[in-house]
């Protein structure tokens, strides 16, 4: 459904990010899908590492799921949530899963339609309403490799 990013020939991971995203972090590397292709990560002390993992993390998703899909495939309400982490400490290697959900923009936008004209009539049914976007929501995992 959704293609892995690739580096093409002189293009730098860390310009991909401030060009898409306006902001500048302190990676190097690959996009993390595999070993050989792990993103780097620099850091000063875990606690920033681990924000910059789950920043990129977000990142890489929202570029899978938004930036490189036509517009009627788009999805919007993009959150990463970690589930898993193995450390490889002969590779100096991170293998990190995340939970990453979304749902397409058009739902996205008619779920916030529905809510802000529904929100305090009788007759809008809140608890349908948050069932019917928990249904709409795709949930995938993924895996993405970092080099500390």
């Amino acid at each position: 459904m959704f293609k892995k990013l690739e580096l093409k020939d002189n293009e730098s991971i860390k310009e991909i990010i401030k060009q898409a995203f306006s902001t500048e972090i302190d990676i190097d590397g690959g996009w993390g899908y595999d070993k050989n292709n792990a993103t780097v990560v620099k850091y000063s002390n875990n606690s920033e590492k681990l924000q910059l993992e789950f920043t990129f993390a977000m990142m890489r998703a929202t570029l899978e799921m938004t930036l490189t899909q036509p517009k009627e495939n788009r999805y919007g309400a993009i959150n990463v949530k970690e589930l898993k982490r193995e450390y490889f400490d002969e590779e100096k290697i991170e293998k990190v899963i995340y939970e990453v959900s979304g749902m397409k923009e058009s739902d996205y936008n008619h779920f916030i339609q529905e809510y802000k004209d529904g929100f305090g009539k009788d007759s809008f049914d809140i608890n349908k309403h948050f069932e019917d976007r928990k249904k709409a929501t795709l949930k995938r995992e993924v895996v993405h490799f970092f080099k500390v």
